[in-house]
């Protein structure tokens, strides 16, 4: 699952700088930035953060969207919002077949950049959260996909989002091992040279099995680890620039 990011803004930048586009960025900061809830140095999909992601449409210049898809079938405000607790993710590998999935997977992918993620870990029958990021300590390319909602009741458009899950490399297995759920899983992360791939258009029965050939694990040695703070609670500090940092737990130490 991916349910908790890190996103800064220059990670959410990462692809409008890779294009040397400087009026691009400017034009970002002073439209874009004011619209999202950009800096998350931790976020729950949860709560529904609007952030940036870079679209199959508009594939250099990003797009404001809130965390939670919302198909466009969906009929009214108070549908909408038990819908898209059950979208922060969608399973990579029925994206294709489920109805709240399947038209974004056709025609609406956008890749999504944060600086990392955060999983739970159960030891002692205790959980502890971990950061989870590359060891280049550059941003990750997460696959998702979007949707446009058009509120029957107010006419308004909502940008939405879901980032897509795969199953869990080895090193995941290390953390993400809840007993209660089906696991490994991780989000989809797409490597550099892979990224367009996840941008290209659907035509026909071959696209879509190149999509699939995305959908796959992350290496392990591209990945690192540690325990942080309490992300849920009274012990919970907020969205604060030191919610990565380390924490020392007595459990035993989870290496790459």
């Amino acid at each position: 699952m991916c349910y908790d990011i890190k996103a800064s803004l220059e990670a959410q930048l990462s692809r409008a700088r890779r294009k040397n586009d400087e009026h691009a960025v400017e034009e970002i900061l002073e439209k874009l930035l004011p619209f999202t809830d950009l800096p998350l140095f931790h976020s729950s999909g949860f709560n529904h953060p609007d952030l940036l992601i870079y679209t199959d449409r508009s594939p250099n210049f990003p797009e404001v969207a809130t965390w939670g898809l919302v198909p466009h079938w969906v009929k009214n405000e108070a549908a909408m919002k038990k819908q898209w607790n059950n979208t922060l993710n969608a399973r990579g590998e029925t994206i294709f077949e489920k109805s709240s999935f399947r038209d974004a997977a056709k025609n609406h992918r956008c890749i999504l950049y944060v600086d990392g993620f955060f999983e739970h870990h159960h030891c002692n029958k205790s959980v502890y959260p971990f950061y989870i990021y590359r060891k280049d300590q550059q941003p990750l390319a997460l696959a998702a996909l979007y949707s446009e909602w058009t509120n029957p009741e107010t006419g308004g458009i909502l940008n939405t989002f879901s980032i897509v899950s795969t199953q869990g490399n080895s090193f995941m297995a290390k953390i993400h091992n809840n007993p209660k759920l089906e696991g490994p899983r991780m989000p989809v992360i797409l490597p550099t040279e892979l990224e367009e791939k996840w941008l290209n258009p659907i035509n026909d029965a071959l696209d879509i099995k190149a999509i699939k050939e995305l959908i796959r694990e992350y290496p392990d040695n591209e990945l690192q680890a540690h325990p942080v703070a309490k992300l849920r609670g009274k012990q919970y500090a907020g969205n604060v620039e030191t919610i990565t940092d380390e924490v020392d737990y007595p459990i035993p130490k989870i290496t790459g």
